[in-house]
Formats: structure tokens, sequence, C-alpha cells
């Protein structure tokens, strides 16, 4: 058996730095979005029910059954 000893070109290794640079960037960033995210509000449930509410995806949905 011949063994192979794996050669790591110019070029690969220059994509990998810049790959890992990407990486560290974006992840740098990351958490600042978080916390730009708008906070979801759960509004309280009815006491006795009755909690639909025709919401715009509701809406959608209608449309999509039309004939």
């Amino acid at each position: 058996m011949s063994s192979q000893n794996p050669k790591v070109s110019r070029r690969s290794l220059f994509a990998g730095a810049g790959t890992v640079g990407a990486v560290a960037a974006v992840t740098s960033f990351l958490p600042q979005v978080q916390e730009l995210a708008p906070q979801v509000v759960k509004k309280a449930k009815p006491e006795r029910g009755g909690g639909y509410e025709l919401s715009e995806h509701v809406k959608r949905y209608y449309k999509t059954t039309l004939v």
C-alpha cells in the first residue's frame, strides 16, 4: 500500500482562512442582532373562552379557499 501525504495548497489555505474570518465576523455580530429582536407579548386568555381572533394569517388562508 502506498501512503498518501495530504498536501495543503496555498489556495485552500487562504480559502480556509477566509472562511474562518467570515464566520468569526458573523458570530461577533449575532449577539447584537438577538438584542434587537422584538419582544412577543402574550395576550391574557379570556375567562370564558372565545379567544378566536381574525388575524392576517387567517385572512390569507380564507382567500386561498375561495373558488
